[in-house]
């Protein structure tokens, strides 16, 4: 539909809300009468209830009973009469997306959710998970297409585009029978949270899941309250970068949902003649400028890698996975011998730019698209030398870590682990547009340079295929690698006089502060104490600084005066104490980005863990998302803390309490990851059986059994003074 007045959008949206309102109406009695009003109703993995409704009105919706609450909230919404046509439009879009989410709750009561090749509900797990990406830069913002493009080609041309810029992309909706879903599918585009590509629904009612994700961040990370709608709709508005990009023709569901969806915060692009609104209702009818006008609406700031390989470059490419059928050539892992090593020059024996084959390069072995023996194997040495008047020796492997990165940022290149335990993969596809390993080297001299200019002057790539060669170097690799562990495990709190603070997550959570030790990393898990000094290093400026101790108060809990005085300072003067080590006094403030939450079990004397991923039930009667709901938001909670995984290997984890003979439940898949080290951990302590006597929930998730288990192994949790 073209052309169409402001008018026609009063109409339309009128008549999408009360047909959508009706069908969540009749879809209620319907799921009422077969159930009963007292049949639970939920979305999967979530904390929020029925988010949006949880979030504007703080209605607690746990059965179909509960969701007359918010019905008869929207009847009076569609019922109540406006003079002004604009906000009688955007009332209606409120109404018409609480009512969808109401029919996609439903739908999931009765398995019709997830749609077939489609994601449905957007997790909590999700949501944290993406969290720390979208604070770090790797994300840009999110983009919701609904619809579908006028052709294939023009389909994969956005999607690419919006890849390019590091936006998140959900899909969704149709034209006449036809979405951008399957427009993509033709197409052969992976699509998945691995790619940042979404498939949400087919139809426009599903576009609330990717709404209601945006909804869901105000209350994990803003820490703001259910029902304070104002500040909700505010914290979207200023802080959740989202757009949504309408293709082909609008019907009265989609102006229903697109003005419900410009009420929360989030502007339309649209490539139909429609009356504009600046900044919140635009038209672009060009295919080929849509996503640059979506930015520019939306103020994101984005940045378009221009690398010189033949296939594109961005971040979000990162979690691409090359599988097997699609790949050309892969080396390491149990096929080959390989490793990547990064060591420091002088500044005169570096030649910047200089990329050194030495070896046969993968078009050279006699392989062609055609072979049947594809894929091959091939040895390989990667060795970044650099030169900087500020590197160090003891920055190197920070340094070397960001090869796993830049390298996935090429699309179908794969690449996984690092040091000797590197596999990389490269596709038929980039193979066959042109990709040679000189390119693996033309990456890394753009990527380290773009994160690391303060530290990098200059520096020079060789890339080794040579069996003989490979496997000489590999050994000399390997006596570095030993050398650079045992520099670090040394290091401790006390030795240094200088901690590194992280506000990255203040975006999302404007109160919360990480304070990084040597023997304490960050809670997302994915900066330490020596990320946080080569950080400051590059930008003094940014979100990591320098923290002098200063004065020491009290060196159980890990309590210092400057350490106070810094957090009471960034934290907006929200926290005036900080027990760098302790959960029950003055505890560390939790993002949402948090690895693990730790919970006190008061009848056992103890804590849990609880490992982000996990979505089974925990003694203390609660998920993990309902948990991290409390515990996030740059909150202090007593009791609970957001953690980092490899924290329960410190020496200074949970020291005021006991720690880890405090721990005495902790699930499955966190024990496995932490595997040996936490054995030599407790080894260390004094209980080398310590591992066996904690629960996890093969044993049992309810606190009174749980009890009855630790008496019977003795757990030593049961013999330290009360914790309350």
């Amino acid at each position: 539909m073209g052309g169409i007045t402001l008018e026609d959008v009063v109409i339309l949206s009128a008549h999408g809300a009360k047909k959508i309102v009706s069908e969540a109406e009749e879809l209620l009695k319907k799921a009422i009468s077969e159930n009963g009003e007292n049949q639970k109703i939920s979305f999967p993995d979530t904390a929020y209830y029925l988010p949006l409704s949880y979030a504007l009105f703080g209605f607690e919706i746990k059965t179909l009973k509960d969701i007359y609450l918010s019905l008869n909230t929207v009847i009076s919404i569609i019922n109540k009469k406006q003079s002004e046509p604009l906000k009688y439009v955007l009332d209606n879009g409120v109404a018409t997306l609480l009512a969808e989410e109401i029919i996609t709750a439903i739908r999931y009561l009765y398995n019709q959710e997830p749609q077939p090749d489609c994601e449905g509900f957007f997790s909590d797990t999700i949501l944290r998970t993406l969290g720390i990406q979208l604070v770090d830069g790797r994300l840009s913002g999110f983009a919701a297409i609904l619809g579908a493009a006028p052709d294939n080609k023009t389909a994969v041309e956005i999607v690419r585009e919006l890849q390019k810029r590091q936006i998140l992309v959900f899909l969704g909706s149709s034209v006449n029978g036809k979405s951008i879903i399957d427009q993509l599918k033709q197409e052969n585009v992976e699509m998945g949270w691995e790619t940042y590509v979404v498939p949400y629904g087919r139809d426009t009612i599903s576009l609330i899941y990717p709404l209601n994700w945006a909804i869901r961040a105000a209350l994990t990370f803003g820490g703001i309250k259910p029902g304070d709608t104002e500040q909700i709709i505010k914290y979207c508005k200023e802080r959740i970068f989202a757009f949504a990009i309408a293709l082909g023709a609008l019907d009265e569901e989609k102006v229903a949902t697109g003005a419900g969806a410009i009420n929360v915060g989030i502007p339309i692009i649209a490539d139909t003649d429609i009356p504009e609104i600046p900044q919140v209702l635009v038209k672009q009818l060009d295919h080929k400028k849509i996503v640059q006008t979506a930015v520019d609406v939306r103020g994101l700031k984005v940045r378009v890698r221009e690398v010189d390989i033949p296939v594109p470059f961005s971040s979000a490419f990162e979690g691409e996975r090359v599988r097997k059928e699609q790949t050309f050539v892969e080396f390491g892992s149990k096929y080959s011998k390989s490793f990547e090593l990064l060591i420091t020059k002088n500044l005169d024996e570096v030649e910047d730019g200089k990329i050194e084959l030495i070896g046969p390069d993968i078009d050279q072995m006699g392989y062609t698209l055609d072979s049947p023996e594809l894929p091959f194997a091939m040895p390989l040495g990667i060795i970044v030398e650099v030169a900087g008047k500020k590197m160090q020796k003891d920055y190197e492997s920070i340094v070397e870590r960001q090869i796993h990165h830049y390298l996935n940022f090429a699309m179908g290149i794969f690449h996984m682990g690092q040091r000797d335990q590197n596999w990389i993969r490269i596709s038929k596809q980039a193979f066959k547009s042109g990709f040679r390993l000189k390119h693996l080297g033309k990456i890394l001299h753009f990527g380290l340079h773009e994160h690391f200019p303060a530290l990098i002057d200059k520096l020079q790539i060789k890339i080794i295929t040579d069996e003989h060669i490979v496997n000489e170097l590999l050994k000399e690799a390997r006596k570095i690698y030993e050398e650079r562990d045992e520099r670090i495990a040394g290091l401790t709190d006390e030795a240094v006089d200088t901690f590194y603070s992280c506000t990255l997550c203040q975006s999302y959570a404007p109160n919360h502060v990480c304070v990084i030790t040597p023997e304490k990393l960050g809670l997302c898990g994915a900066y330490n104490w020596f990320d946080g000094k080569v950080a400051y290093e590059i930008n003094p400026k940014g979100m990591n600084q320098p923290i002098p101790k200063g004065r020491c108060i009290d060196p159980i809990k890990g309590e210092w005066e400057g350490v106070n005085e810094f957090v009471y300072k960034y934290s907006n003067r929200a926290v005036e104490r900080f027990c760098n080590y302790s959960i029950m006094e003055y505890p560390t403030t939790s993002c949402g980005c948090f690895e693990c939450i730790i919970a006190i079990i008061p009848e056992c004397n103890g804590f849990m863990v609880v490992n982000r991923g996990y979505t089974g039930m925990t003694p203390v009667g609660m998920t993990f998302s309902t948990l991290a709901g409390s515990v996030g938001g740059g909150n202090q909670t007593p009791g609970f803390l957001g953690v980092g995984r490899l924290y329960l290997l410190s020496k200074k984890f949970l020291v005021p309490e006991g720690g880890l003979k405090r721990i005495v439940w902790m699930t499955k898949e966190l024990k496995e990851f932490l595997g040996d080290k936490l054995k030599k951990r407790c080894e260390e302590i004094g209980e080398p059986d310590l591992v066996d006597k904690i629960a996890d929930e093969t044993i049992t998730t309810d606190a009174a059994q749980l009890l009855e288990y630790l008496t019977k192994v003795n757990h030593p949790a049961l013999s330290l003074p009360p914790l309350i």
